[in-house]
């Protein structure tokens, strides 16, 4: 079933809204993540299966892991650098060696910075 995740821009978080199963969510739980997050998407980067949240934070420059635990849960963010003002943010296999790639678009130079997969 589809969750929902938010980047709350103002509150230095995302929130994780999980898919109830009758049309409806649970509450919101926050997670922490670095300053300003702008936005976020789902993907299994680290290949156990499960979504995994990517969520780049403008003011701070950088792109945010947050790995998923499995049990509707995630961990603490691993923080990545990233260039200016990052965007947006997608996974997606850049270099065809089957593991998904973080792709960030940067606002202020005007850039992408591809952070390829290693695990």
């Amino acid at each position: 079933k589809p969750d929902i995740i938010v980047a709350n821009f103002l509150s230095d978080n995302v929130g994780v809204l999980l898919n109830i199963g009758n049309g409806t969510f649970s509450a919101q739980t926050a997670y922490l993540t670095s300053t300003s997050p702008y936005e976020a998407t789902a993907a299994d980067v680290n290949g156990d299966g499960k979504p995994d949240i990517i969520v780049v934070n403008y003011v701070s420059n950088n792109v945010d892991v947050l790995f998923n635990i499995g049990n509707g849960t995630f961990a603490t963010p691993t923080t990545y650098s990233t260039g200016s003002s990052p965007t947006s943010v997608v996974a997606a296999d850049v270099n065809g060696d089957g593991k998904l790639d973080i792709i960030v678009a940067n606002y202020d130079p005007n850039e992408v910075g591809v952070f390829l997969n290693y695990c």
